[in-house]
């Protein structure tokens, strides 16, 4: 008979356990290294990376498996090094800590000690597993109303974009939902039995305990001043009065819930000294930063074309190649003009930094920089080429990529399929009698149409997916590492959703719906063959009576 298979329980005091053993030999090495990197500056550059990562780890993985005194003292030694590295009793100051969590650890190894430990690790396993695994578009939003028939369809809307969506009748249920798993966003009357501003006073209440003000807006029948300045004094992002339309509505809460950036910006550092190197991207990579690290010049141009950075972030004193000549040489190629580039060093002469910067580079901090400053110089920088970049690469209406910056993403993307031999799926889609709803309705309800449609794919797709708009009520989207039938289940789906939505036009309330073509790669070979076939298979699908996904036909006779 076998042994039935570990729990989750099981498996995280299997861990705990062996995180425990390993501790005392990984304290007493790291020891050793504190103090070998006091001996000499060389040392301590050399070695500061490497005990910012044993802090950095034992704090993080401390706080997972519940051992939050360790995690306690890893962080405030992680600090230390971080923010006050030359502070006068450093030595004594981290020699303490590493004592500390020397005695932290055999407490841990005793009875009493486990069991602490041991009801932590439950707590932690119930919570995760109360958190249901969401796309990173996705939010969970509260709905706090005690007339519930009244946001039947709001709720149904939110629903279709793939939101999850609790709903509750009274205040203090709401309360202490948000204590026990925080919403994303919170949809809120103002008036409830307790009290005409009940509502608002309770987000007020909870921005106060928590000292995280809740993203949320309003719903409400009233509309008068009192109950709106309830809602400006709850930090509500807006105000809502019913009856409401579930579109408004809904964009609203996308608004206020959308990221400043989906993903993290991205920084590669050029420095011949490995130690240097890994110390910034240390500290980059503390403020949210994805980095590259490259030890010689000459791979900064093959690292670029497969890593993308946001910002380079190069040593002027280099063997070989000067930071500035590889600045002049990555100026003179024309994709790379607009490219941040940072200068470090410790040259502190300001007319050798004037020259140095003469390669057409934006900043030059000296060595040591302090973390602060490197983070905030890096920062602006990459954000500003960020946002130009959208600007160059986005449809202006709905943000989704233009037509041809789709394109150069799709060749890219299959090239690497080809590398990889991997599989993707191209969807064409078209919304149905488009041009009906503009002579009808109006363009500023075909407008709402087309970004209620790219909405609807950006909440509900892959960040990883490609996804364009091709032309006016045409888009296109490359889903990644899939066959043709799970993208014509996904996007199917998608069309489902997408015929119940509500529009509205002046007083009068339509819908649409869309036809989808579906492709698939390494079946066609290449962008263009990829993007004709899953077109014949959108006509195909008008064709046959509109509102349905079809699969391009040389696909659908191989099944």
């Amino acid at each position: 008979m076998s042994k039935p298979a570990p729990s989750l329980h099981d498996k995280l005091n299997q861990l705990r356990e062996r995180f425990i053993e390993q501790l005392p030999s990984r304290l007493a090495q790291t020891a050793e290294l504190w103090q070998q990197s006091r001996t000499t500056s060389e040392e301590q550059a050399r070695l500061a990376p490497e005990l910012h990562r044993f802090f950095h780890s034992l704090k993080g993985t401390g706080r997972s498996l519940g051992f939050e005194r360790l995690a306690l003292l890893a962080d405030q030694a992680q600090e230390a090094l971080t923010t006050s590295p030359a502070r006068a009793d450093i030595d004594t100051f981290i020699s303490q800590l590493l004592l500390q969590m020397g005695h932290e650890q055999q407490h841990l190894r005793s009875h009493h000690g486990q069991q602490q430990a041991l009801a932590a690790v439950n707590s932690f396993e119930l919570s995760s597993q109360v958190e249901p695994l969401r796309n990173k578009r996705q939010r969970l939003i509260y709905l706090c109303d005690d007339e519930p028939e009244q946001v039947d369809q709001l709720i149904h809307h939110l629903r279709c974009f793939g939101h999850e969506v609790v709903q509750f009748i009274d205040t203090d249920t709401f309360f202490n939902a948000v204590l026990t798993r925080r919403p994303d966003a919170v949809i809120m009357d103002v008036q409830f039995p307790q009290g005409q501003t009940a509502g608002t006073e309770t987000l007020t209440s909870l921005n106060k305990l928590t000292g995280q003000p809740l993203p949320a807006i309003v719903l409400s029948a009233h509309s008068d001043f009192h109950s709106r300045l309830s809602a400006v004094r709850a930090g509500c992002g807006g105000y809502f009065t019913k009856p409401v339309k579930p579109l408004d509505l809904m964009l609203a809460v996308d608004e206020l819930t959308a990221p400043a950036a989906e993903e993290p910006l991205k920084v590669l550092v050029v420095d011949d000294e490995p130690e240097a190197a890994a110390y910034h991207a240390l500290l980059l990579e503390e403020s949210g930063m994805l980095t590259h690290q490259v030890h010689h010049p000459a791979d900064a141009l093959t690292v670029m074309e497969r890593f993308s950075p946001d910002l380079l972030l190069v040593d002027v004193y280099m063997p070989v190649c000067s930071g500035e000549e590889l600045a002049s040489i990555i100026r003179q190629q024309p994709e790379h003009l607009g490219l941040p580039i940072i200068y470090l060093s410790s040259e502190t002469d300001s007319q050798k930094q004037i020259s140095a910067m003469s390669a057409g580079v934006e900043a030059f901090l000296t060595k040591p920089v302090q973390p602060e400053e490197l983070v905030s110089a890096v920062q602006l920088r990459a954000e500003r080429l960020r946002l130009l970049r959208s600007l160059m690469t986005r449809d202006s209406m709905t943000g989704l990529y233009n037509h041809s910056t789709t394109t150069e993403l799709i060749n890219k993307n299959l090239a690497q399929a080809h590398r990889d031999n991997s599989q993707h799926a191209m969807a064409m889609i078209d919304i149905d009698h488009f041009k009906h709803v503009n002579d009808t309705h109006g363009h500023l309800a075909g407008d709402q149409v087309i970004i209620t449609l790219a909405r609807l794919l950006k909440s509900r797709l892959r960040l990883s997916d490609i996804i364009g708009r091709y032309g006016g009520e045409e888009f296109v989207v490359l889903l990644k590492g899939i066959n043709a039938e799970k993208a014509a289940t996904l996007i199917d789906s998608l069309r489902e959703d997408f015929a119940l939505v509500d529009f509205h036009a002046g007083e009068v309330r339509f819908r649409c719906t869309f036809s989808a073509g579906i492709s698939s790669f390494p079946a066609q070979p290449s962008t263009e063959p990829l993007r004709l076939s899953a077109d014949q298979a959108l006509y195909r699908a008008k064709h046959q009576g509109r509102n349905q996904v079809v699969i391009s036909p040389e696909l659908a006779d191989d099944r």
